[in-house]
């Protein structure tokens, strides 16, 4: 029996500008049903490599496979098409329609019935039935009436996450999903992220700094330093090597019982 392809995967994925290496070289693959937490300091090359992936920025050389086929040269909507869905940097709400035809008008157009901001609504029964299912499943249901503008940021970011569920998206890529956030809000989007987890067909890539939000989420850590790939294992592993610990404290690692983690950059 041939062996499954990773859902995701780079190989030698790299990009210049001008002298500068961004991402330099970078393999990794991606298995289903994993949450993997991408860190490094400030300028390690975190979101020039999501950008790889998700299309925003062509690669210099290397390559990005989605379930075995390469999708290198494919434009933003054909990897969204393809199953790629990132949130959490660029905002693409409509901010004057309503919670629920955000979500109904994302449906409509995955089914192909066309993206027709002027349609009925009420001539989309199976639709807007999707989209309540989909608002159920980010706990925004009892807000679906209200408009997008009205919504605090923390709920504007669930918004978000429905859209890419409404998409079918089995990569859900997250840039710093608490950026931004009041203490309030971050709890309720984290257990947002747990419960996209525990759905074992989905992949979750996140971009993070705050480290206690990768040890309470991540399967697996990555670590990037100028553009290179530098770590990748288990949490706690990776926070326990002295490149990660130099990276983020500038010195070896206080090996005492008492020390404490490094906090992301």
């Amino acid at each position: 029996m041939a062996k499954e392809h990773p859902i995701l995967e780079t190989q030698d994925l790299t990009i210049r500008f001008g002298g500068h290496v961004a991402v330099d070289g970078v393999s990794a693959s991606f298995e289903r049903g994993s949450l993997t937490a991408i860190v490094g300091p400030n300028g390690a090359g975190k979101t020039t490599y999501f950008n790889l992936i998700s299309g925003q920025l062509s690669a210099t050389s290397g390559a990005v496979l989605l379930n075995g086929e390469a999708i290198t040269r494919m434009s933003v909507p054909e990897r969204t098409d393809r199953g790629i869905g990132r949130a959490f940097q660029l905002t693409n709400l409509f901010p004057t329609l309503s919670v629920r035809e955000n979500v109904r008008l994302v449906a409509q157009a995955k089914a192909r019935k066309g993206f027709d901001l002027f349609s009925v609504a009420e001539s989309h029964v199976e639709l807007l039935e999707r989209a309540d299912h989909v608002l159920a499943e980010v706990r925004l249901i009892d807000k679906a009436e209200q408009t997008v503008a009205a919504l605090p940021h923390g709920d504007q970011r669930k918004l978000e996450v429905a859209l890419l569920i409404a998409l079918g998206s089995q990569v859900l890529m997250f840039d710093e999903p608490t950026a931004g956030m009041s203490v309030d809000e971050v709890p309720v989007i984290l257990d947002l992220i747990r419960k996209l987890k525990s759905d074992m067909d989905r992949t979750i890539l996140l971009v993070e700094h705050k480290m206690d939000v990768i040890r309470s989420l991540a399967d697996r850590i990555i670590v990037l330093h100028n553009g290179a790939l530098v770590a990748d294992g288990e949490p706690a592993d990776v926070i326990a090597l002295p490149v990660v610990q130099e990276a983020y404290l500038g010195k070896a690692p206080d090996t005492s019982e008492t020390a404490a983690a490094p906090e992301v950059a």
